[in-house]
């Protein structure tokens, strides 16, 4: 059993590294997400919710893509995150260690934006990846118990 946690640990630990080298192109690099160009204004929004409202509002605007590319593009961009951060950290992380972690790595991620003018700095990115860091750290304890219950069905 210890051999199955450590070979699972390290495997995790694998694809984390991957996971991480994608998710910085995406947000630092991507030259197709209008990364590369650095502007001369600091971009950044502050107010809950008015970027995900101006989405909504105006998405036949926007248009479709636009608005599945920010709104459930930053949820999905960090359920990765959630499901490896408790192998990775070896089990020994709670679940509200996790989502303090998902949401200091995003409020990290948006202040380098902010500071590198690459991108924007929104509050909203922040709540959007916590809610897909925390379903994925969600998802993975579902796992868990699945995978538990299947174990003691089999003894």
């Amino acid at each position: 059993f210890v051999n199955k946690q450590k070979n699972h640990r390290i495997i995790s630990c694998i694809f984390f590294t991957v996971y991480l080298c994608v998710l910085v192109y995406f947000l630092f690099f991507a030259e197709n997400m209008g990364r590369i160009a650095v502007s001369r204004d600091y971009r950044y929004n502050l107010v809950p919710f008015r970027e995900i409202y101006r989405f909504i509002k105006y998405r036949e605007i926007i248009g479709i893509k636009g608005v599945l590319l920010n709104l459930v593009g930053n949820v999905a961009a960090f359920i990765p995150f959630g499901l490896f951060i408790i192998p990775v950290f070896g089990y020994r992380i709670k679940v509200y260690e996790a989502v303090l972690l998902i949401f200091d790595v995003s409020l990290f991620v948006e202040i380098v934006q902010l500071v590198t003018r690459v991108g924007s700095m929104d509050v909203d990115d922040i709540l959007l990846n916590t809610i897909g860091g925390t379903a994925g750290v969600l998802m993975y304890f579902g796992y868990k118990a699945i995978e538990r219950k299947r174990y003691c069905s089999e003894t």
